[in-house]
Formats: C-alpha cells, structure tokens, sequence
C-alpha cells in the first residue's frame, strides 16, 4: 500500500530490522498522548490514507508469540467511576464514549479486543479485553477523527502478569522478526 505509514512505540519493537530492510518507521514514544501526537504528525505530514500500527502487547488469553490482530480499542485506564460512568466510558465523549472498532484486515490471524492505558498492565483490567497496550486507543482515536483506516496488530510478548516485565524484553527480537514478515507480506 503506497498511501500506508507505519507507527511502532518503540525502536526495541523492530529491533532494526525493518529499517535494515528499507522500510520508514514512525516511532510514537509510550504512551496515549505520545501515541496520539505522533499519529497525528504522521498523518499530516506524509497524508496517508492508513496507518499501520505494528507493535507488542500483553495477554492472559492469547498465546505467547502469537500475531492479533486487533478490531476494537477500550481504555483501561479511563475511571469516572466515582461520577457514575462505567470504568472504560469517556464522559461527554460523544463519538467514541467507550470503544472505536477496527475493520479486519488480516483474515488469518486471530481477532482482539485491546485495552490501552498507561500503565504496563501485570493484572486483570478492569475492562473487557483480552490484551494489553499502551498506545492502541489514542491512534485509533486520531484516526477516526481524521477518517483515516488503522489497521493494528500485535505481537503477543508476554501474559501480563507478574513477569511481564521480563517475557517483554526476552521475546522483542521474535516479534520483530515476525512483524516485519507480515509487512512484507501486504
């Protein structure tokens, strides 16, 4: 796709490779307003039609090395709980109060619900999801709200759990590995 830019968090998530392989990666930092900043300066700057979020998560319900692709965002972070919104909702957020969904792209991988906050989760969200990162909602906000298609898929590195800290960092290099060939296979 010539009219596709591609956003990663973090130069640890490809490992180098892609750029070894010629391939212009946006690095948004962690995080939902550094995810939500740059996706935003992506999409200005080189007026792409889709972005492609290629990154790592957590999950307790997906296996460990495996590729989701992910069709809906929630916030796990967002409690207003105290005002009387359900844990997740936005208040006065009248678009998007609770969850954006994603178009499936990629028929054969298995389908997620992602939970961004920002926090590196190690427990049970508090939301409906079944895996864990830190960026997803904030790049699938902008992008709705600048009608450009995200398509995002994740490596699953860990369980987000009590060692997530350390599957993390371990299984970066086979994520990348395995993120760059499915790149390379659009």
């Amino acid at each position: 796709m010539s009219d596709m830019a591609l956003i990663m968090a973090l130069p640890n998530e490809s490992k180098g490779l892609f750029e070894a392989a010629g391939i212009d990666v946006h690095y948004s930092g962690i995080g939902k307003v550094n995810a939500a900043f740059k996706a935003f300066e992506v999409i200005q700057k080189t007026g792409c039609t889709t972005l492609l979020n290629l990154g790592t998560a957590g999950s307790s319900h997906f296996q460990a090395h495996e590729l989701v692709e992910v069709t809906r965002f929630v916030q796990r972070d967002m409690d207003v709980s105290a005002l009387g919104f359900e844990v997740g909702v936005t208040p006065m957020d009248q678009e998007y109060p609770a969850a954006i969904d994603l178009e499936a792209y990629f028929e054969h991988l298995s389908q997620g619900i992602c939970g961004t906050g920002d926090s590196f989760e190690t427990a049970t969200p508090k939301v409906a999801c079944n895996l864990v990162d830190m960026e997803g909602y904030a790049l699938a906000k902008v992008c709705k709200k600048l009608n450009v298609r995200l398509i995002s898929v994740k490596y699953i590195t860990d369980g987000a759990d009590g060692a997530a800290h350390l599957d993390w960092q371990e299984n970066l290099l086979l994520g990348a590995q395995k993120l760059l060939k499915l790149y390379q296979s659009i």
